[in-house]
């Protein structure tokens, strides 16, 4: 099990709708332990295992629900 937590920007979180919106959809993601979106530095933070889910994944997800992870 690799865990790693990591912090990148995410372009487009203008409310915190959006807030809510990444942190769940990515708290549902097989391998995510944890999510949490920085309103106010437009920037995630998250844990995960590389062993379940890669960040190219993660930059997926986020891209199809409306948002860019700039990593």
């Amino acid at each position: 099990m690799a865990v790693v937590k990591e912090t990148y920007p995410v372009l487009g979180v203008t409310c915190a709708s959006c807030v809510r919106k990444i942190e769940t959809v990515l708290g549902k993601t097989s391998g995510v332990v944890s999510a949490a979106v920085n309103f106010a530095t437009e920037k995630v933070t998250i844990e995960y295992d590389r062993d379940k889910v890669g960040l190219d994944e993660l930059e997926k997800i986020i891209k199809n629900i409306g948002y860019e992870l700039i990593v």
